[in-house]
């Protein structure tokens, strides 16, 4: 086993319910802790500072971007996310593995920045179910989401850049699948989870039903 800890990196298009799925992985690995990201979004009444995001202002975040404080940040729907370094370094100093919920931009970012990462990337079963489950929500009026949906063809597309991709069907089961790769990654024999649930296995499988370029299409 390593003496670090490994920072496993997760992202999927809006919708595909990585929020539920990297919560589901953490309550159930006490060996994994939660990254806490910084944003500049509204908190939501159900919302803890400190617990679910640091919310902070627009300025006091340009302040930690010119100060080199995030190993990864990005812009979604107007506002700004980002992992600041001392968010990660120090759990992963101590030997404590990291789950990290981040935009596709902050994966790119994190895989050039931090080569023990690990990237796995959560699909939708299909387009139409992402469709469904963007409306279902009741957060958004229709143009908002067909915003998401345009981001959401771009963003399908980076999954090329990913170790590992995960279909999330079944909430109970996507949750299983990602806890046995981390901690087939942990036990350092990532083989047998890489033969399942490797990046390039998955997207051929996905050909038919998500418009994933490169994907294959029978």
């Amino acid at each position: 086993m390593s003496e670090r800890g490994i920072p496993f990196v997760v992202s999927a298009p809006s919708g595909t319910g990585k929020t539920t799925v990297c919560r589901g992985v953490v309550e159930r690995d006490p060996k994994i802790g939660f990254s806490i990201s910084h944003t500049t979004r509204a908190r939501r009444p159900d919302e803890l500072d400190g617990v679910h995001y640091h919310f902070v202002s627009s300025e006091e975040f340009a302040e930690l971007i010119a100060a080199d404080g995030f190993v990864e940040h990005a812009e979604y729907a107007g506002n700004q996310y980002g992992t600041s370094w001392s968010a990660i370094d120090g759990p992963l100093s101590q030997g404590r593995d990291l789950l990290l919920e981040v935009e596709v931009q902050g994966a790119r970012q994190l895989r050039e920045r931090r080569s023990d990462a690990r990237l796995v990337f959560l699909l939708p079963p299909s387009w139409e179910e992402l469709e469904r489950r963007l409306r279902g929500r009741g957060t958004d009026g229709p143009e908002a989401i067909a915003r998401r949906l345009d981001v959401a063809h771009i963003e399908l597309a980076a999954v090329h850049q990913f170790d590992y991709a995960v279909v999330n069907d079944e909430v109970e089961t996507t949750i299983d699948a990602v806890l046995s790769i981390v901690r087939a990654e942990r036990d350092g024999d990532p083989a047998p989870v890489l033969a399942r649930y490797g990046r390039a296995r998955v997207v051929a499988e996905l050909g038919e039903v998500l418009p994933i370029p490169g994907a294959s299409r029978g």
